[in-house]
């Protein structure tokens, strides 16, 4: 395929990045449409890529960073949200530096590259501007005079632009057929909307033009002696000596706790010893981790005495019985309260830290280099997250806690309403699912109040432009199910977000009678009839 010449790249860039902006400020500037109209957009960047920048799919690292970013935007129209696009955002990034960057060499450069290149995006277009303005005033090299093209179409485009807005608007015709080319309506150019324009035309413009920084800080090489006071063979023996005792007492303490054997101290819960170890076994954990990157390095002094060595395999299986006790302590939490999205979160990031744990250790026995413990570890925080953008937390918790409810298997915890209302559309299913249990008339009233008012909101949602896959589908699967059940009309009434409701507030002013005027008994409110009794 023969090489487009550089004025016509980049004019074909321009306009690529010209048709981002109008895309975008049909979506979310006209329409106010967002939801899944994310994804679209997302997608409609990976096609711009690909159209301006064809290498990408060249090289199997830009091309896998670029898939990446097609799985990304794909989750974007399915749910979105603040991790997805982060996700989608460094991948498609990835993907355009690594067509004209060097091969992928570990994480740590590379998140210097995506900080530069994020930083540098915003202003690139002003760059780049400054450049053409620079190759214009040098006559040799002048390929295209800017300047010339827009002092000679100013005028006339201008004075179009205006003219052929006045007939619009004495014409209909005119104006009906201005609509269907679907020109941009510049009556309601603003000081935001240009602002807005200029944001995404960056954006655009960052991908399909890219510049690799060039000064980065080398990865630390994290082998070899590091010469700091105190740190010796003597001392760290000694101190792994005594960590892994201190290990050992606190592991055998859990272990009796956690499995009843020893009765815990006087004026403390099962409830209260679960919650309050749970993250600072895992900081510790994560202190153990630093201190083995520290004073074993691969190569160095300590990490070559064979006592030491298996001091630190002794106390790294130490330290994931620790994570795992803090697992057990974050499970039975669950099991005494609820399970929410911060603790599906919370035991994901546990067993990130045993992972990390392992590979510090491994990097110590085999002798890694810090690149590879940086690209292993990122490996797998990617995989991690990878399966959050897809994986519907909220949805999980609601199903768990209504699976669990005191109110369904009475025994246990009431079920929390307000939380399952706050989860919002993850918890529609579950909520139906609930109300055709064999549960109480007033519990299941409520239920359909809170199940009702999520519903209520998704189709709002649905039709005001926020539209999601998963909703859609949701929204589908609860008609079909809430077809086959019968439902009970529901007493008007503001209402709690647990479903009850709302009590008015009592009019103490109405209700005190004046001393000339006494009231009877029984036009006395119940309220304060109950309060005098009292």
């Amino acid at each position: 395929m023969q090489r487009l010449p550089a004025l016509s790249t980049f004019k074909r860039k321009f306009g690529l990045a010209l048709a981002l902006v109008v895309l975008g400020d049909q979506l979310f500037y006209e329409h106010a449409l967002s939801g899944g109209y994310v994804g679209l957009f997302a997608l409609a960047m990976m096609l711009c890529l690909t159209l301006g920048r064809p290498g990408v799919w060249r090289r199997w690292d830009s091309a896998t960073a670029a898939f990446f970013a097609l799985a990304y935007g794909c989750a974007l129209i399915v749910d979105p949200g603040l991790l997805s696009w982060t996700m989608f955002w460094a991948a498609i990034s990835m993907a355009a530096l690594l067509s004209v960057a060097a091969r992928y060499d570990d994480g740590w450069l590379w998140f210097q590259r995506l900080l530069f290149h994020a930083v540098r995006s915003p202003i690139a277009p002003f760059i780049d501007l400054m450049k053409i303005k620079r190759a214009a005033g040098r006559p040799r090299q002048r390929r295209f005079d800017v300047k010339g093209v827009v002092t000679v179409l100013a005028l006339p485009l201008a004075g179009s632009a205006i003219i052929l807005s006045l007939f619009a608007t004495a014409n209909p015709i005119i104006a009906d057929v201005l609509a269907m080319i679907g020109l941009p309506d510049l009556s309601g150019l603003t000081l935001w909307r240009i602002t807005f324009w200029t944001a995404l035309f960056a954006l655009g413009w960052s991908i399909l033009r890219p510049r690799v920084a060039r000064h980065l800080v080398p990865t630390f090489d994290g082998s070899g002696d590091l010469h700091l006071p105190g740190v010796s063979v003597a001392s760290v023996t000694l101190s792994l000596i005594l960590f892994n005792a201190l290990f050992a007492i606190e592991n055998l303490l859990d272990i009796a706790y956690l499995s009843r054997v020893l009765p815990l101290p006087e004026g403390m819960t099962i409830t209260e010893y679960v919650h309050r170890g749970a993250y600072p076994l895992i900081v510790t954990a994560l202190l153990a981790g630093l201190f083995v990157l520290v004073t074993l390095r691969p190569g160095s002094v300590t990490a070559g005495v064979p006592a030491i060595r298996r001091l630190v395999v002794l106390w790294i299986i130490q330290n994931l019985v620790l994570v795992a006790s803090s697992v057990q302590r974050t499970l039975e939490y669950i099991d005494v309260s609820m399970l929410t999205t911060l603790r599906i979160h919370a035991l994901a990031w546990m067993g990130l830290v045993a992972v990390g744990l392992i590979l510090i250790c491994w990097r110590m026995l085999r002798e890694k280099s810090a690149a590879w413990l940086i690209n292993t570890n990122l490996a797998v925080a990617t995989a991690v997250l990878t399966i959050f953008c897809v994986l519907d937390s909220g949805a999980i918790a609601a199903w768990w806690n209504v699976r669990h409810a005191g109110e369904v298997t009475h025994n246990g915890r009431n079920l929390d309403l307000c939380y399952l209302s706050q989860l919002g559309p993850s918890s529609l299913l579950a909520l139906i699912d609930l109300e055709a249990q064999p549960i109480t008339p007033s519990f299941r009233e409520r239920v359909q109040a809170v199940r009702t008012r999520i519903q209520q909101q998704m189709i709002a949602a649905d039709t005001g432009g926020q539209w999601t896959w998963r909703n859609s589908r949701r929204l589908a699967e609860a008609e079909l199910q809430l077809n086959a059940m019968s439902q009970m009309p529901l007493p008007p009434g503001l209402r709690n977000c647990d479903g009850s409701i709302q009590r008015q507030p009592l009019d103490v002013t109405r209700e005190l009678a004046s001393p000339a005027e006494p009231r009877s008994p029984a036009n006395r409110s119940p309220a304060l009839t109950e309060a005098g009794q009292r």
